[in-house]
């Protein structure tokens, strides 16, 4: 809601603010003895050393991979994105500075006696939902699978939690309990209620008419000077051979053994019994024998766990085995409830939990499922995972096969693989020079992202194209750089495109005279009746702050620019593209009420409270900056912006 007032400010936070994001998986190595660790700066920066915070060293290597990681994450929005581009939009200087601030909090926090012991490291990594397998639990097998999948070891990741939990512990004291006037929320929720009309007007360019042809001379310079453009981004030639479960299919039947063995193993299967529980667990053994005592008297379960504060949702157990419940309980609580009859209330009982008392409200047995029925079942999981299993040594023995030494047509040939080499490429898998009817095979997407990582020189990598069920072996053959096509190739669409160029300049030339007239005092009805061309009729607008903030980012240019003006008072914006210009004129404000709307009154009060929030944790930041000494070599970060651009042009 408040976002209306606060333009782009949240964004600006995300990208400053110290404490409350993660700026990479590993940013840091703060306390670790390596060349990022304490004690380790000697007198002046050396060439290798970007910057400095006390005596932590922020060293080029560690720049170019937090750079690296960043474009990568950057390109999954913009695939064509390459590191010399990162580097011209100041994306390197941003990543400096992000370290510099997250390595200051840490010095700060060190400073400050703060730290993060290996079990507060243990209960974070057990909360990771990555980690956790189908039970929801912890699980060592997907942890693994995570960190592989991530390129990162283990004590990356334990190096990335000690830097969140360092920066939990400075900033939540300070920014946790900001304060908000209601005299302020009145007065922005009264602005939220502002009513403003007005009218928005058209000026579209082909109302403009296509204008004089264009001469040789200005077709040369409209392309030299647009000569972006018409550059094709950097293309490649991607060569791949894909496999899945096909290839490892006789690999993975399942065999009579294997599928008698899953069955006899699987519970699920054998006959069991469940029973529906309800049960109340007090903290001593005197107030469950209390309330045991008031159920053998007569009392309903129900009934007396109402009384004594337990809804129907907290007794509800509902349908258990023996095993579900012993894990939800205890192994003795479990056996005596299940050795009981029904109807039966047991206990009170003690676990870890406290004192139990469980009444058995109903037993169900559920007969066992033959071998027959559920064979079909057993097999196919088998071979599902057989077939995960055999692909993965599959893909485990290309990939040793490649490393040691063997080329993308060697590794192929030994797996019997078919080769697909697509035309140049770029890396949304356009190819502008493809011949006519081609089309990108589905499983190519998938694989470009790990494409555009490499070079032709690199060595070939086993990239997923349907995880757990299909990947392949991918390598470049050649990189197109980036460049234009010659002018003569795309003439029409240049003389095209600087025709249109043209008409939006005459239509904004009108759309400025309008827009005069207008604030000049002529009524805006008449002002496009002397355009002088046949104009579309301006139409109303009109609306209230609230009605912008409900439509999120998703706001009309034109409405939001209706309250960015003086009433009276009109405003050019253009249309984009080429389109044409549209004209904002606002007639009408009308204040708003907040005092008959108290409950947006507190839903200001409580956003601003999150942006102050924010503001408090920002200030806290630069004053953590400001008080260690941070040391700057201008020289080394513009030698490592030289080598990442000239990497490119290299290749």
């Amino acid at each position: 809601m408040l976002s209306f007032f606060r333009r782009g400010f949240m964004a600006k936070v995300a990208l400053g603010i110290l404490f409350l994001i993660v700026v990479a998986m590993v940013i840091t190595g703060f306390g670790t003895g390596g060349t990022g660790g304490l004690g380790d700066l000697a007198g002046r920066l050396g060439s290798d050393t970007v910057a400095s915070v006390g005596s932590e060293k922020i060293t080029t290597d560690r720049v170019r991979s937090e750079a690296t990681r960043q474009l990568d994450r950057s390109r999954q929005q913009n695939p064509e994105l390459d590191m010399a581009g990162f580097v011209r939009r100041g994306a390197l200087d941003e990543v400096v500075d992000q370290l510099i601030t997250v390595t200051g909090g840490l010095v700060f926090g060190a400073q400050q006696g703060l730290a993060a012991t290996k079990r507060m490291l243990d209960a974070e990594i057990v909360k990771i939902p990555a980690f956790q397998g189908v039970t929801g639990q912890f699980d060592q097998n997907a942890f693994r699978a995570a960190l592989n999948r991530e390129k990162m070891t283990e004590d990356d990741l334990r190096q990335e939690l000690r830097t969140r939990l360092m920066e939990r512990q400075l900033v939540l004291p300070v920014a946790g309990s900001p304060f908000v006037p209601q005299s302020l929320a009145n007065q922005y929720a009264a602005l939220l209620l502002e009513t403003r009309s007005g009218m928005v007007g058209a000026v579209p360019t082909k109302a403009m008419g296509p204008g004089a042809e264009p001469a040789e001379a200005d077709l040369q310079a409209w392309y030299r000077q647009n000569i972006g453009r018409y550059t094709i981004p950097e293309r490649r030639i991607v060569r791949y051979a894909v496999f899945g479960a096909e290839n490892v299919a006789a690999q993975a039947k399942a065999s009579d053994a294997e599928i008698a063995a899953a069955y006899s193993r699987n519970p699920a299967y054998a006959a069991r019994e469940t029973r529906s529980l309800s049960q109340v667990v007090l903290p001593d053994e005197k107030a469950a024998r209390a309330f045991a005592q008031k159920i053998a008297s007569g009392t309903p379960f129900a009934q007396a766990a109402a009384q004594a504060g337990y809804a129907a949702a907290d007794i509800a157990v509902g349908d258990k085995t023996q095993s579900d419940y012993a894990r939800m309980s205890a192994p003795e609580v479990a056996n005596a409830v299940f050795a009981a009859a029904k109807g039966a209330t047991i206990g009170p009982i003690r676990s870890g939990l406290g004192w139990h008392v469980v009444r058995v409200d109903d037993v169900k047995t559920i007969g066992a499922r033959p071998l027959a029925a559920v064979r079909a079942e057993i097999a196919a999981g088998i071979e599902r995972q057989k077939a995960q299993a055999a692909l993965g040594d599959m893909a485990t023995r290309i990939e040793n096969a490649v490393s040691g030494g063997a080329s993308f047509a060697d590794a192929v040939k030994a797996e019997k693989l078919a080769i697909v080499e697509t035309p140049p490429v770029t890396g949304t898998g356009q190819a502008p020079d493809a011949p006519a009817g081609w089309t990108a095979p589905p499983e190519l997407a998938p694989l470009l992202r790990g494409a555009f990582q490499m070079d032709a020189s690199d060595q070939p990598a086993v990239e997923t194209v349907v995880p757990n069920q299909r990947y392949a072996l991918v390598s470049v053959a050649r990189v197109v750089p980036a460049a234009p096509p010659p002018l003569a190739q795309i003439r029409d669409r240049v003389k095209i495109d600087l025709m249109a160029w043209r008409a939006a300049q005459r239509g904004k030339a009108i759309a400025q005279s309008i827009v005069s007239k207008i604030n000049a005092g002529v009524a805006p009805a008449l002002a496009f009746a002397q355009a002088g061309v046949r104009l579309p009729a301006p139409q109303p607008l009109s609306a209230t702050r609230r009605d912008l903030a409900k439509q999120g980012q998703q706001v009309p240019p034109a409405l939001a620019m209706l309250f960015s003006l003086p009433r009276g008072k009109a405003r050019l914006l253009d249309a984009g593209e080429a389109r044409g210009w549209f004209i904002v004129y606002l007639d009408k404000v009308v204040p708003g009420d907040a005092s008959k709307d108290p409950g947006l009154i507190q839903a200001v009060r409580s956003q601003f409270g999150q942006i102050i929030s924010d503001e408090y944790a920002q200030q806290f930041s630069a004053a953590v900056r400001s008080q260690v000494k941070v040391k700057r070599n201008d020289k080394a970060l513009a030698k490592l912006k030289s080598e990442l651009m000239a990497n490119v042009a290299a290749q």
